[in-house]
């Protein structure tokens, strides 16, 4: 019997969820999705020293901003792994722009901008951006100009709905992060059927489906296989290296869970506007907590980055 990371495949286009190429080069995943935590992390291995040195010698050169180099940075690894993966890469707009619309559209622009430099298509590139309003107004704009955008830190029917609105390319709806809150909230024990992470997912999938909703559902951050397992079919998964390789060594059946004609019984499509968006959002402290929680995080480990990009302009100056 194949591996359930073969049999997974047959049902869920599989992405990696890393910065590391060679980790991407085994399990040979459709699409790869980074962010600045997962970037951070590559800087860090000898083996994409090269990507580094050539963002900071491009700053020195053009007297760039800590921050243009670590776009710089960020669009290395992304062209590199369009060589590796034959589906999409996902660029991540900076989690301290979450919050203003405009600079997140001009952000996009300019890191499709620095791919097309290096004929890397916009078809290739997804843009990432929070699920905050203001993220999902960025994206309606961006749609309109062809620029597909992949909406992550995503918890809850709220958000979904709007990036549907918007007509966003994918959402990624954050399933371990989820299970994390009410875990530590005093919720459970969980079973994968009764993860909450999973059946939030699922809730999102099915009223997409029901309302022919062309948005591509990605389940994202899972804390287990288990939780994999239980959204075998969701449209896309991104999954951890880690967690790939048990599915490469797991040769298991594995049960389709989701299908687009399961999704009978699902709320109708509502508008949503900002004052019923930002009132739902409210009433979820689940989803208010860790959409909050995850911008602080990766804005965090952004800064980080661009500590690193500032010492190491220093260091060569």
């Amino acid at each position: 019997m194949p591996s359930k990371l073969e049999q997974l495949r047959s049902m869920s286009t599989v992405v990696s969820d890393t910065g590391d190429m060679e980790s991407i080069r085994a399990f040979k995943p459709t699409d790869a999705t980074t962010n600045p935590t997962l970037i951070l992390k590559a800087t860090q291995l000898p083996a994409y020293a090269h990507l580094v040195e050539e963002a900071i010698a491009w700053g020195r050169k053009h007297a760039a901003s800590a921050g243009a180099v670590t776009d710089r940075l960020a669009v290395n690894f992304g062209a590199e792994l369009t060589k590796i993966v034959p589906g999409r890469v996902s660029t991540e707009v900076d989690a301290d722009l979450s919050f203003d619309t405009a600079a997140m559209i001009v952000k996009a622009r300019a890191l499709i901008a620095d791919y097309a430099s290096r004929s890397v298509s916009h078809e290739r590139i997804l843009i990432k951006l929070a699920t905050t309003w203001e993220g999902v107004q960025a994206a309606a704009v961006l749609q309109k100009e062809g620029i597909d955008c992949n909406m992550t830190l995503l918890f809850s029917a709220a958000q979904a709905i709007a990036c549907a609105n918007a007509h966003a390319f994918l959402i990624s709806p954050f399933v371990g992060r989820i299970l994390d809150w009410h875990v530590k909230n005093g919720g459970g024990p969980y079973t994968s059927e009764t993860d909450p992470g999973v059946l939030s997912v699922r809730g999102i999938y099915a009223y997409y489906k029901a309302n022919d909703i062309k948005t591509v559902v990605m389940g994202a951050s899972f804390r287990n296989i288990g939780e994999i397992e239980a959204l075998a079919g969701c449209d896309r998964l991104t999954i951890s290296p880690q967690l790939l390789e048990q599915l490469s060594k797991d040769e298991g059946a594995l049960t389709r869970k989701m299908s687009p004609d399961d999704s009978k019984g699902a709320p109708a499509a509502t508008a949503l506007d900002e004052k019923s968006f930002r009132w739902m959002m409210n009433e979820d402290a689940m989803a208010t907590d860790k959409l909050a929680e995850g911008i602080r995080t990766f804005a965090k480990d952004l800064g980080s980055l661009r500590n690193l990009v500032t010492a190491r302009l220093a260091a060569a100056a």
